[in-house]
């Protein structure tokens, strides 16, 4: 076989396996990030639990809410109740340490 023939043959080799396996990766690669995620079917037992879980999440806003406006009220209650303090007695009294 003449050497130049030989040579030939080994770029023309060596360039049409590099092109294939360029096609061959980017195929892969397109494959892999375009693929779809099988989806997941719920039963109808999970769709009861899910809404029995949301219901309960309801309720328990609703009772903290309730929960929030009795504080709010009680609070208001209790300040209006207190008297103002005479001038005199809101002087800070220094308490002794120890015992005498």
């Amino acid at each position: 076989m003449d050497p130049d023939v030989q040579e030939f043959a080994q770029v023309m080799f060596v360039l049409v396996s590099s092109f294939g396996a360029v096609v061959l990766i980017s195929g892969l690669a397109k494959w892999m990030f375009f693929r779809r995620t099988p989806k997941v079917v719920r039963s109808d037992k999970e769709d009861e639990r899910l809404r029995r879980i949301e219901e309960a999440v309801d309720a328990i806003a609703v009772e903290v809410e309730r929960i929030s406006e009795g504080q709010r009220f009680t609070t208001k209650l209790l300040a209006e109740r207190v008297p103002e303090l005479e001038p005199q007695a809101r002087e800070v009294v220094p308490v002794r340490q120890g015992r005498a």
